[in-house]
C-alpha cells in the first residue's frame, strides 16, 4: 500500500514536471497573445459574409472525400482481416502475433500527412494518394482492433472446437466469429468516422478531396470562399457524428 502511495506520488511528481519544463522552455508570451486580437478579428472580418458562389467545388470536393474514405476505409478492412488474425495471440505463436503488433505498432507511428505526402510524390495528385494513405494508415489501427475483438471471446466455445479437432479457419468461423462480430462492426465505423474526418484535411498535401479548396482559397486571400468551404466540413462533421451514433446504437 505504502508502495502504491510512493508510486501515485512520484507520477503526479513527474507529470507536474513535465508541465512545468514546458511552460519555462516554451516561447510562450500572453502579450503577443493580447495583440493577436486585433489580427484574428480582421481575419474573420474578411470571411463573412461567405461566398455562396463556390457551391459546385464544395459539392465536388465533398463527393471526392466521401470516395476516398469510402475506397481508404474498404481497403484497410481488407488488409485488417489478414493482419488481425496474425496479431491475434489466440489464433497463431507468440513469435507471429508479436511480429505483426510490432509492423502494426510502426505503422500507426507515422503520421497520415507524411503517407499521404509521399504517395502524392509516388503516383502524382488526385484521391489516389489519399485513398492509399488512408487504407494504409488505417489498418495500423484496425487490424489491432480486430486482433483485440479476437482475443477478447470466450475460450469455451474455441475450447471445444480445438478438442474435436477443428483447425484455425473453423475455429474462427463457428467460435470466434459470433461473438466479436458487434465489437468488428463498431470498430469498424468508428475507424470510418475517423477516415472521413483526416480525408477532409488531405486535400492539404494535393491529395484530393475537399481541403485542397480550403487551401487554394485561403492561400489567394480568397477568405469569403474559403469560409464557405469551412461550412461545408462543419455541417459534414456534424452529419458523420450522427449518423456514426445512429449506427452504433444499431450494433450495440
Amino acid at each position: 500500500m505504502a508502495f502504491r502511495g510512493f508510486g501515485g506520488f512520484a507520477t503526479s511528481g513527474l507529470i507536474a514536471a513535465a508541465i512545468l519544463w514546458s511552460f519555462a522552455t516554451t516561447d510562450v508570451e500572453l502579450s503577443r497573445l493580447m495583440s493577436a486580437g486585433p489580427r484574428i478579428a480582421d481575419f474573420l472580418g474578411r470571411m463573412f459574409p461567405p461566398d455562396p458562389t463556390v457551391m459546385a467545388e464544395i459539392k465536388k470536393g465533398s463527393a471526392e472525400t466521401l470516395r476516398i474514405a469510402i475506397l481508404g476505409s474498404l481497403g484497410a478492412v481488407i488488409l485488417s482481416v489478414p493482419f488481425g488474425i496474425l496479431a491475434s495471440e489466440t489464433m497463431v505463436s507468440p513469435a507471429v502475433f508479436r511480429s505483426i503488433r510490432t509492423l502494426l505498432a510502426l505503422i500507426r507511428a507515422i503520421p497520415l500527412i507524411l503517407v499521404a505526402m509521399l504517395m502524392v510524390g509516388a503516383v502524382g495528385l488526385g484521391p489516389l494518394p489519399g485513398i492509399i494513405a488512408v487504407a494504409f494508415h488505417a489498418t495500423g489501427m484496425l487490424a489491432k482492433f480486430y486482433a483485440e475483438a479476437i482475443d477478447g471471446v470466450s475460450r469455451a466455445p474455441i475450447a471445444a472446437l480445438e478438442s474435436a479437432g477443428a483447425g484455425p479457419l473453423v475455429r474462427l468461423r463457428y467460435a470466434i466469429w459470433p461473438q466479436m462480430a458487434p465489437v468488428v462492426a463498431r470498430d469498424t465505423i468508428f475507424r470510418f468516422e475517423l477516415n472521413l474526418r483526416e480525408s477532409l484535411i488531405l486535400g492539404i498535401v494535393g491529395a484530393g478531396g475537399i481541403g485542397f479548396y480550403i487551401q487554394t482559397y485561403v492561400r489567394s486571400f480568397q477568405y469569403d470562399k474559403a469560409a464557405s468551404v469551412t461550412i461545408a466540413v462543419v455541417v459534414m462533421v456534424i452529419a458523420i457524428e450522427a449518423i456514426n451514433v445512429a449506427l452504433r446504437r444499431r450494433f450495440a
